[in-house]
């Protein structure tokens, strides 16, 4: 069996390597970059999430379960820097306690090891400079180096007989009656299934198969700021807030990275560009395609009192400081320096709901990762074995 993978982040690699170890397949993993797990990957804080948050029930909570076991094992095989640091979910105030227990009952529901609900008083034994009046421990969620596990699972699609071609961007494609044919950079290659973990590009290639969906991609830029000096060793751990439950994003949090560096976000702002990692980074295609999609309008129109707050808050560093402040008041001005950020590529309905669960969707020979942001790294080998027993009900 042959077949071939477009996108080289961490999910592709982690498809490619399961195809090739489990099931024998001759696996190419195609990518438009010159390095692996250049964008989603490569842009993330390194959050290794024990599965807190998730609709019980729901891919993400099983996936990520399944996944962060799979990620430990894989990195102490490999040995790969894995550290669990312990999060902090905190109620800044008592209206936010109801939502605080919910969380924790659903931490449960979903088999997440440790979990303890801490008083004010409590809380400030595991961050001893964060202040709330309530808070959910994870002490077993932990940081990775996301951009090591992708070129780790390179090299065994490699070692396992596979090609990562780089520098490849898929040009055409055309599905056939016994396979489908691509054309990537300046070659064309055959492929008996194709499977796309193409991220922000994965409309792009959608369109080439002719495969419309109930999705499309809408670029969400998450920016980061990170704490300079002293100021790092005001958090231990991770410190995130009771997220809002209308949104997939988690809210302005404190984040130690594996390295030793603490970022402070991210925002969640629309992106005038698939990879517009910053506000200098405008494309007028990738504009008109995203506009073209009614769900975005109906996206905006629900939600825009908060877009606008985003985007102030884009422009202004002191959301970054009074989101921060509002858990760990020991920060300042000065305690806060610009940091790499990151675009999320969030799939959004037709009615302008924005999909809340990983979406995998098959069209013939094609399998299609429509949805997989956060916490897509964590669950990417579990996604990888999903994703292959979904292929092989029709390849094997």
């Amino acid at each position: 069996m042959n077949i071939g993978i477009v996108g080289a982040g961490i999910v592709g690699l982690a498809v490619a390597r399961e195809l090739a170890l489990t099931r024998g397949a001759r696996v190419t993993v195609l990518d438009k970059e010159d390095r692996v797990g250049a964008h989603q990957t490569g842009h993330n804080s390194g959050v290794v999430h024990a599965g807190i948050y998730y609709r019980p029930g729901s891919l993400k909570a099983r996936l990520c379960r399944e996944g962060v076991a799979l990620l430990r094992e894989y990195c102490a095989e490999h040995a790969i820097a894995y550290s669990e640091v312990g999060k902090l979910v905190v109620a800044a105030t008592a209206a936010e306690r109801p939502a605080l227990r919910a969380i924790a009952a659903r931490a449960r529901e979903n088999g997440v090891p440790g979990i303890a609900e801490l008083d004010a008083l409590a809380l400030r034994e595991v961050e001893p400079h964060a202040v709330g009046v309530a808070a959910v421990h994870s002490p077993h969620t932990a940081i990775v180096d996301f951009p090591a596990v992708a070129r780790r699972l390179a090299r065994d699609v490699e070692e396992a007989g596979g090609s990562v071609r780089l520098a490849h961007p898929v040009r055409s494609l055309r599905q056939t009656a016994d396979g489908v044919r691509v054309v990537a950079g300046t070659e064309r290659f055959g492929f008996d299934r194709l499977v796309v973990c193409a991220g922000l590009g994965t409309d792009v290639v959608a369109r080439m198969a002719g495969a419309g969906g109930d999705v499309r991609i809408v670029p969400f830029r998450g920016e980061y700021r990170a704490l300079a000096g002293s100021a790092k060793d005001l958090v231990r751990g991770l410190i995130y807030p009771v997220p809002d439950p209308r949104y997939p994003f988690l809210g302005v949090h404190l984040t130690r990275r594996i390295d030793g560096e603490v970022l402070v976000g991210p925002n969640a702002v629309m992106a005038l560009a698939l990879e517009g990692y910053s506000r200098r980074d405008v494309d007028l295609a990738d504009l008109r395609r995203v506009a073209a999609w009614p769900g975005t309008w109906r996206l905006a129109a629900r939600h825009w009192r908060t877009g606008v707050s985003e985007v102030l808050g884009s422009l202004s560093g002191r959301s970054f400081l009074e989101g921060a402040r509002r858990y760990v008041p020991a920060l300042t001005a000065a305690d806060l320096v610009p940091a790499e950020g990151g675009v999320r590529a969030q799939a959004v309905a037709r009615d302008g709901s924005m999909a809340d669960d990983f979406v995998i969707d098959t069209y013939g020979r094609i399998t299609l990762v429509r949805n997989a942001p956060s916490p897509a790294a964590t669950s990417s080998l579990a996604i990888a074995r999903h994703i292959v027993e979904i292929t092989s009900v029709l390849t094997f």
